[in-house]
């Protein structure tokens, strides 16, 4: 077969832009270094949230959402300060990416059969002023079904076109250069691996038994980041946020290595904000994992008091919610790699969830009936299964055998009960009118206001030290890599672009590959629910715009 484009990458954003140019009648080669059973990448995984602004869901809820705040509340988030190079073209992908998610983005889903859950969530809600870091409304729209439920049209419609003969997907085939003919790229080499029955997320053999070489008209890297290589985080760290980590945990499998950036480098494109990624702070060892070091962010409620190593409490606005990689520096600037939440039962049934498709089977098996079990006593069957049986867990009737326990497991005997008491106790004073000064408790009684957020989201306040309301919970929390925030340059046609800033003929991108667009889409912070919509928007936009270019 004659190929139109090679893709390279069979996640998310790689589906979407294959779907785009075989429903065009163009001829796709879809490479891929993971066996079939990984089609769909880390979306598959993801706890499925799209951002969205001033959506169906949102007004039934009583949310005022506008493109204006949105872009209020992007700005103050990204805070890009590299606009005349590096944040150039990231900028202007976020212009068009608020476009899209205030306009078509939910009715073009919509038509692809995707649904959402009716209660919008608040990821990320800031905790300063109104120009700074943060959504200002609940913008964080789950699909009924989760990261599969995204994953299953794009999958669908690559499938069918493979059946038409119009895609070629050859999953094993690892890219270890781009062709380069007189500054257009024209085609790819590398290994094709050995079989492999390993299922999805598992790491897999990296055997070579043979060669390729494949050229078209035009290639699209769509190959991921760097959250599972853990040499590549730490080179590229921040000194903004301290030191490196010396123990992580993973929030994404094996094979998101980050080798297509470097392969696309040494082919000219450019990469840019490498010293911006996204990690998460509340990450917990799978107690039954499916890749090396599995690590599960939970997705927590404002309530749970957080401590660092020492057993002192994180200053405002670093909340469990409030801001991820303000947390994130300030664990890394105590000294240690990891903190703690203090909670209680009444806290842990009502605000814990545990981020990923296959934590949630209600929401992905598009259950009604377990979705409403939520609403009774107890967690849910997931977190309960880590209370019982994952290791960063310590349960206790009394704060002086919780705090043994958390010793215990850290091992380094850094709390002390009479500190930890007195900060709870002073806190629980606080809570005996409906007006404090701990802007915590302040948090949560605003939460409460929203409705979302009292019916299923956010404890009524309460005493943590009452034994009433216990048993008293802690959980260590560990730092879990994810996102890659910097990459590929492109232009708002996906085509990368050259240490020159001009495009590369033939060589476009999409994806985590280029900073989720133009190398850094959203400077050096998310709003959440951008990670998987701005895959879905750039593979889009990539894949119609190639489309065009090969139509002359």
């Amino acid at each position: 077969m004659k190929y139109d484009v090679i893709v390279i990458g069979a996640g998310l954003a790689g589906l979407v832009a294959t779907a785009e140019l075989a429903e065009a009648g163009k001829r796709v080669l879809l490479l891929d270094q993971e066996p079939e059973s990984s089609m769909g990448g880390q979306a598959w995984w993801s706890f499925g949230g799209l951002f969205l602004v001033d959506s169906p869901e949102q007004r039934r809820m009583g949310i005022k959402d506008s493109k204006e705040l949105a872009w209020q509340d992007w700005l103050g988030t990204a805070r890009y300060d590299r606009e005349h190079d590096e944040d150039y073209w990231g900028k202007k992908w976020a212009e068009a990416y608020i476009d899209f998610a205030a306009g078509e983005k939910r009715e073009w889903l919509h038509q692809m059969g995707i649904r959402f859950f009716p209660v919008v969530g608040w990821a990320e809600r800031g905790g300063y002023l109104a120009e700074g870091h943060g959504n200002s409304v609940p913008r964080f729209h789950i699909v009924w079904g989760t990261g599969p439920g995204i994953v299953k049209p794009f999958e669908k419609k690559v499938r069918e076109a493979i059946l038409a003969q119009l895609v070629d997907y050859r999953p094993r085939h690892r890219v270890n250069e781009l062709i380069n003919n007189n500054g257009t790229v024209v085609g790819a080499r590398g290994d094709i691996l050995v079989s492999s029955s390993a299922a999805r997320g598992e790491e897999s053999s990296r055997e070579k038994i043979g060669e390729f070489e494949f050229h078209a008209e035009a290639l699209l890297i769509a190959s991921g980041g760097i959250g599972g290589n853990f040499e590549l985080i730490r080179k590229n760290w921040p000194t903004r946020l301290g030191e490196p980590p010396k123990k992580m945990i993973s929030g994404v499998p094996a094979h998101v290595d980050g080798r297509m950036l470097a392969i696309t480098e040494q082919a000219g494109g450019r990469i840019v904000n490498r010293d911006r990624m996204w990690h998460y702070t509340e990450g917990i060892k799978n107690w039954n994992p499916i890749w090396p070091n599995h690590g599960i962010r939970i997705l927590p409620g404002p309530s749970s008091i957080w401590l660092d190593a020492k057993g002192n409490r994180f200053p405002t606005p670093i909340f469990p919610g409030f801001d991820t990689l303000g947390t994130l520096e300030a664990i890394q600037k105590s000294g240690y790699d990891y903190s703690w939440f203090i909670l209680t039962e009444k806290i842990i049934e009502k605000e814990f969830a545990l981020s990923g498709s296959e934590q949630n089977p209600d929401l992905t098996e598009k259950s009604i009936k377990q979705v409403l079990s939520r609403i009774l006593p107890g967690p849910t069957a997931p977190v309960k299964a880590f209370m019982e049986k994952g290791e960063d867990f310590v349960i206790a009737k009394t704060l002086p055998e919780l705090v043994a326990g958390m010793n215990r497991l850290s091992g380094e005997n850094l709390l002390h009960v009479t500190h930890i008491e007195k900060q709870l106790s002073a806190r629980d004073r606080e809570i005996d009118n409906k007006f404090t000064k701990d802007l915590q408790i302040t948090a949560i009684h605003g939460a409460r206001n929203y409705i979302g957020d009292k019916l299923v989201r956010v404890a009524k306040p309460h005493k943590i030290l009452d034994s009433k309301n216990g048993p008293l919970i802690a959980v260590r929390l560990n730092i879990v890599s994810r996102k890659t925030l910097g990459g590929l340059q492109t232009d708002l046609a996906g085509r990368v672009l050259g240490k020159d800033g001009t495009p590369i003929q033939g060589l476009y991108a999409a994806g985590e590959v280029a900073g989720f667009g133009g190398g850094g889409i959203h400077g050096y912070r998310s709003l959440e629910g951008t990670f998987v919509g701005a895959c879905l928007f750039t593979g889009r936009q990539a894949g119609r715009a190639l489309v065009k270019v090969l139509k002359s």
